[in-house]
């Protein structure tokens, strides 16, 4: 147990140090290349940061524990949207760019409405191979808009003298991506030994220690960028995340393996729903997300965490 904990810190330890190689990285490239923090945020970040939760929700539906896949990515976008959100916009109010309020957040909103529909429509299998499907087609319209977007967002690059190297940019995003990747996996199996040994289920560790441990890097990501005064890359970084997660890894998994869900509840997905629609509002109302909503935000997730925590025992 006492390995078990130390091993955890340093996993931890990685994690904030490649989100601080990763977030200069990105914004290099994101400088350099005359694009949008906000794309750089929903594309290579999000897709970098979410591959811990690809590969533990891919594993466990392949060894049949569909409940901790889908507790995995349901926990780690509450996770996102709440804490995340919240602490980046305690650290630094966030701006929002009005095409993220008017596209990329009411799309992420569609995708949990989607999920939530698909786990409690009654069938068998609460995620078949053909609402997979749906969702991984989902995705692949998301990423044309996005890319689209990027094109018509792409601005002629001014010469200034502080450019990051280019090929530095890309070293320090590989970097940081290696180690956040790296420091998760070391974070979630020995978060998970802990948990296994107290006796607690699938479903809650999948909402709960797993999906902290694989949104650490989201997590890292955004609290770094939004200190650095990039919150173009932090909510980007949260929204493109949340899709990933969605559409991307339930659709792959859930072709692979279709997915009988018992121990994700509709209070659970009700709460996926909700934070989507509270950063909504929030980012609507002067287009920026203050200090106090990342407060309620926090708060909301504490108390959500409290009530599994509680359930649990």
């Amino acid at each position: 147990m006492i390995l078990n904990v130390v091993l955890l810190i340093v996993g931890v330890a990685i994690v904030l140090w490649g989100a601080d190689r990763l977030t200069d990285g990105a914004v290099g490239l994101a400088e350099r290349m005359g694009i949008s923090q906000v794309v750089i945020g929903l594309t290579v970040v999000a897709m970098g940061t979410s591959m811990p939760e690809f590969m533990v929700s891919l594993v466990s539906a392949i060894k049949g524990t569909p409940d901790l896949a889908v507790g995995n990515v349901v926990g780690s976008n509450i996770f996102n949207s709440m804490l995340i959100v919240g602490c980046s916009a305690m650290v630094a109010p966030m701006a929002i760019l009005k095409t993220t309020v008017r596209k990329d957040i009411p799309f992420s909103l569609i995708a949990s409405v989607a999920l939530y529909m698909m786990v409690v429509d009654g069938t068998s299998a609460d995620i078949t191979r053909w609402e997979a499907g749906i969702l991984f087609a989902m995705f692949i319209i998301f990423m044309i808009f996005t890319l689209r977007s990027a094109k018509n967002e792409t601005q002629k690059v001014e010469e200034q003298k502080n450019f990051m190297n280019p090929w530095k940019a890309v070293f320090f995003l590989l970097l940081g991506l290696g180690c956040l990747i790296g420091g998760s996996n070391l974070f979630v199996d020995n978060a998970s030994q802990v948990a296994k040994s107290l006796g607690v289920s699938d479903a809650v560790i999948g909402l709960t220690v797993v999906a902290g441990g694989t949104s650490l890097p989201e997590l890292a990501t955004s609290i770094v960028a939004a200190r650095k005064g990039n919150s173009g890359i932090a909510i980007g970084n949260v929204l493109g995340s949340n899709v990933f997660n969605l559409l991307f890894i339930l659709g792959i998994t859930g072709m692979i393996s279709p997915m009988a869900i018992e121990g994700i509840t509709s209070v659970d997905l009700s709460m996926m729903v909700i934070s989507m629609i509270l950063l909504w509002l929030f980012s609507y109302t002067k287009y920026t997300i203050e200090r106090w909503e990342g407060t309620l935000l926090t708060v909301l997730f504490l108390g959500y965490m409290g009530y599994l925590v509680h359930g649990a025992m």
